[in-house]
């Protein structure tokens, strides 16, 4: 069933067994029967069992960008055609993946404004970190959907161009009006909401959560993230550093960061999944795709013949972090060890991401809050095996980026961030931008198609 959300008439919302993530939620209310600190509780789990799913970053909050930016890092050789257009640019309104990852997004922010809504139910001591969770993954969807449906930062007309319905507001009942719906934002009034919503979370949350939940350094890490792909290196340094200088988090050996039971030392905030709570197995989730026929997945995402051309040391594990395999059509390749187990952890954000943001930061504004540059990128290189650089400039952070990233979504926005060309595109090409699903334009004359799909 597609999810639309704002034609909906009325709000599914969700109840949790029990207090582990691990648990699917259960059950449905209709909204008046929200009337306890449960009920809002359930909510929260609900929204983090949508962020797990195949539309958010159990697969297409992090396939989907590979495979925009797939030069040099990933070859998509599944059958799936709608998996094909996403590598090949040429995707239509109707494409399914474009539609789950709005849908999935939008479920979640609706989830997140009800709870918020909500929130009064809640006693005193538990309301803060509950509404900073809601903030802090309302905030990170967005994040993650502008990164989609819209041009980047960088093109320099974040004041002009169309960024994402901001919807701040829970939708009880269907609003059959026009006025009822609403528009797109623009890419600066969407990310000055991301801001917000990540900064709010930060001041709310505890330095600590149980159960995998977001804590504040979820939120100070999200925000270095925003923080960059805005260009304001300063304060993407700042924040990064946080997270650092925490002490919350260390980095583990490379094999170890992935395919794990709960978080490792390094995850900063990671997707819990299990065999009754996952992506999916068979058609959906990363490790399906990712993984090769012969572990079980489909094998249809394969490591790029050019991706070992990003190393420049024959010592890095990083580089020798896959396996040979093939797809369940028949093509041979090498495979990503990164998601090569089912049910195991999905890394959203890693300690390794905050040393190599704080550092070309650093580097871009002059104002180092930490550690040097130069010490930043060998932390990282380091624990990979790479020898040591012994001057660093603003290329090195992000190839070091593609070395380490790889294969986790962030070398779309990083090409994005830096106006590099993308698979012979201009960073800024209207092909790089998902099409408004096709049945929202439909169901809401208020939204602007993006350029190339009407």
């Amino acid at each position: 069933m597609k999810l639309r959300i704002y034609i909906l008439f009325f709000l599914a919302l969700t109840i949790a067994c029990n207090k582990n993530l691990n648990t699917i939620p259960q059950n449905s209310l209709t909204a008046d029967q929200i009337k306890t600190a449960g009920d809002v509780e359930a909510l929260l789990f609900g929204a983090y069992s949508q962020l797990q799913s195949a539309g958010a970053f159990g697969e297409s909050f992090i396939l989907t960008p590979d495979l925009l930016a797939s030069d040099s890092q990933v070859v998509f050789v599944g059958t799936f055609q709608d998996y094909q257009a996403v590598q090949h640019k040429t995707i239509k309104a109707d494409n399914i993946i474009p539609q789950n990852a709005w849908g999935v997004g939008y479920s979640i922010i609706n989830l997140c404004n009800t709870i918020i809504d909500k929130i009064n139910l809640v006693g005193p001591a538990d309301r803060p970190t509950i509404e900073g969770e809601a903030l802090f993954l309302r905030g990170t969807t967005y994040l993650q959907l502008v990164g989609l449906f819209a041009k980047p930062w960088s093109d320099g007309n974040a004041a002009a161009n169309l960024g994402l319905p901001l919807v701040l507001k829970p939708t009880y009942s269907y609003d059959s009006s026009a006025a009822g719906k609403p528009a797109r934002a623009t890419v600066r009034q969407t990310y000055a909401q991301i801001v917000a919503d990540l900064t709010g979370a930060a001041a709310m949350l505890p330095a600590s959560n149980n159960d995998f939940r977001a804590d504040a350094y979820c939120a100070h890490a999200m925000l270095s993230r925003a923080y960059l792909n805005m260009g304001r290196y300063a304060d993407a340094a700042s924040q990064a550093d946080t997270v650092i200088g925490s002490k919350n988090f260390s980095l583990t050996s490379y094999d170890k960061t992935f395919n794990t039971d709960g978080n490792s030392t390094e995850d900063i905030f990671a997707i819990q999944q299990n065999t009754q709570s996952n992506a999916g197995t068979a058609n959906n989730g990363l490790t399906t795709f990712y993984s090769p026929y012969e572990t079980g997945g489909r094998g249809d995402a394969q490591v790029s013949p050019l991706y070992a051309g990003v190393f420049d040391d024959a010592n890095d594990l990083r580089m020798a972090f896959v396996s040979p395999g093939s797809s369940n059509s028949g093509f041979t390749g090498d495979y990503t060890d990164k998601w090569a187990k089912f049910f195991k952890a999905i890394p959203v954000i890693r300690l390794s991401e905050m040393y190599l943001t704080r550092g070309e930061a650093c580097l871009r504004s002059g104002t180092p809050p930490g550690a040097d540059p130069l010490k930043d990128i060998n932390t990282v290189r380091q624990r990979a095996g790479a020898a040591p650089l012994t001057v660093v400039g603003i290329g090195d952070f992000i190839e070091e980026r593609f070395r380490e990233l790889a294969f986790e979504g962030d070398r779309l926005p990083t090409l994005r961030r830096i106006r590099a060309d993308i698979a012979g595109l201009d960073y800024d090409n209207d092909k790089l931008v998902l099409p408004i699903p096709r049945t929202e334009i439909q169901a809401n004359r208020n939204l602007v198609q993006n350029p190339g799909y009407n």
